[in-house]
């Protein structure tokens, strides 16, 4: 049960716009919202590498970006309850700026550095082809925080259920965890989605998921894995950059609740019209792999070649 402070928190935030999508600066609509209302952070904020948005500039100095993304964490810090869960995604230019500046300025403990592997990757003519998204999972308490290891949605298939077919192997699965890896076409054998590195396809213009409108639409496959570890239904998820509006998709069919902000006006209401149609229990889009959906059947000649 919810304590007094909690239930007056969660009022709190009704006041400024529970499940609603909030256009406008994210740091100045962080700063509306009380202290520890939040119980989970998805923050997918610009790269800096120059990408071309509706509004915002992708091209600042580095102290000038580095200096944005620390007021906007701090926020994100003050608004989370103490046992919340931050997941920050960052490409290759700062995420160990930001790795330090979670752990040892603003007090975050990192719990995992997962990498999302996905193949149609940004092709390079003079360099190794981008093909993943650093995802950094931290709480503020190391000793207190949601994981929902016993989800059998969250759960695929171990080495012994899928290539060595050994009775020993647990029914329900295991967590998946981070390894780098080749790609799945060149390494057959031993990429799934048991690692770490997580193989979850780009949202690419082909696919149905595809809404059109923003050209860094996260997949519902990696938010839906990170809400369903690291919230309880009923829970309330962050997203300073809405973008899509993923988030807040993906929350709402696994009965989360959200606030989202965007600071495009034309991202911010194409994403509430994507929201509205969704209904809490509709599938998430794309393709998981779990312990409940995983039966891929054993190559017996590839395993062989494995020795």
């Amino acid at each position: 049960m919810a304590s007094k402070q909690e239930s007056e928190s969660v009022r709190s935030v009704l006041m400024h716009g529970l499940d609603t999508v909030q256009t406008g600066d994210c740091v100045a609509g962080m700063r509306r919202l009380p202290d520890g209302c939040i119980d989970l952070a998805f923050c997918d904020p610009p790269f800096n590498i120059g990408f071309e948005y509706d509004t915002y500039q992708d091209r600042r100095a580095d102290d000038e970006f580095l200096g944005w993304c620390r007021e906007w964490l701090r926020q994100v810090q003050r608004v989370l309850k103490p046992d919340g869960t931050l997941w920050v995604a960052i490409g290759d230019e700062y995420v160990a700026e930001l790795k330090v500046m979670l752990t040892r300025e603003l007090g975050f403990h990192l719990r995992s550095w997962v990498v999302w592997y996905y193949t149609f990757g940004v092709n390079c003519v003079r360099n190794f082809s981008r093909s993943h998204t650093h995802l950094l999972y931290l709480v503020k308490d190391p000793q207190r925080f949601t994981f929902i290891a016993d989800d059998p949605n969250l759960r695929v298939p171990s080495a012994r259920q899928r290539v060595y077919r050994d009775s020993r192997g647990d029914p329900s699965g295991r967590l998946p965890d981070n390894t780098w890896i080749l790609r799945p076409q060149e390494a057959l054998e031993s990429f799934g989605a048991d690692e770490d590195t997580w193989h979850v396809p780009r949202v690419n213009g082909t696919f149905r998921e595809r809404q059109g409108f923003h050209g860094c639409q996260m997949p519902e496959q990696v938010l839906g894995r990170i809400i369903r570890a690291c919230s309880l239904e009923g829970e309330t998820i962050l997203d300073p950059f809405l973008g899509s509006g993923t988030t807040a998709v993906v929350a709402k069919k696994l009965d989360r609740r959200y606030v989202g902000f965007e600071l495009s006006a034309a991202y911010a209401e194409q994403a509430r019209e994507r929201i509205s149609v969704v209904r809490v229990g509709d599938a998430l889009a794309g393709t998981g792999v779990s312990i409940a959906s995983s039966k891929r059947p054993v190559d017996d000649s590839r395993q062989s070649r494995l020795f």
